[in-house]
C-alpha cells in the first residue's frame, strides 16, 4: 500500500512541491507529514504556516485513505470537503494528517481526517469530505457486469 501512495503523492505536483512524505498506510486510512519550510510560511510575521498548505495535506491524505480502502479499485477525486480550522499551527513544528476512509457506497467514500502538530491534544484542524470511489471488480463477474 505504501508504494500506491507513493504513486498517488508523485503524480499530484503540489503535493511534491510542498514536500508531502508518507508516514503510514493501512486497510482505509493514511498518514501523512508535512514538514514545515519557511517558503510555506503565510504570516511572515507570526511564521505560521499558509491555510492552503494545511488544506492540501488533508485533502491529499484524505485521497490516499480512500485509495487504501481495501474495496477500493483505485483512483479518486475530491467531490466535497469541508475543513474547519481550530489553531494555528506551531511554527517549526511537522504536521501530521491522519485520515480515515470510514464508509463506502458504489460511487462515493466517506473520510474523516485530523491535523496535528506536537500538541495532539489541540488539533490544528479537522476535515471530513466525500470522494469519488470505484469498488474493485468482484471475483467471476467482468467490469460493467451487474
Amino acid at each position: 500500500m505504501a508504494g500506491i501512495t507513493r504513486q498517488f503523492i508523485d503524480a499530484l505536483p503540489h503535493a511534491k512541491a510542498i514536500g508531502l512524505d508518507v508516514r503510514d498506510v493501512g486497510a482505509g486510512r493514511a498518514e501523512f507529514i508535512l514538514p514545515y519550510r519557511e517558503d510555506l510560511i503565510g504570516d511572515p510575521e507570526t511564521g505560521v504556516l499558509h491555510g492552503g498548505v494545511v488544506s492540501t495535506l488533508l485533502d491529499t491524505t484524505c485521497g490516499a485513505a480512500v485509495i487504501c480502502h481495501p474495496e477500493s479499485g483505485g483512483g479518486t477525486a475530491t467531490l466535497d470537503l469541508r475543513i474547519d480550522y481550530m489553531r494555528a499551527a506551531t511554527p517549526g513544528q511537522v504536521i501530521v494528517a491522519k485520515a480515515e476512509c470510514y464508509h463506502v457506497t458504489r460511487s462515493v467514500a466517506f473520510v474523516r481526517a485530523v491535523a496535528l502538530d506536537d500538541d495532539t491534544d489541540r488539533p490544528v484542524a479537522s476535515a471530513s469530505g466525500a470522494f469519488t470511489f470505484k469498488a474493485k471488480p468482484r471475483a467471476g463477474k467482468q467490469e460493467g457486469q451487474a
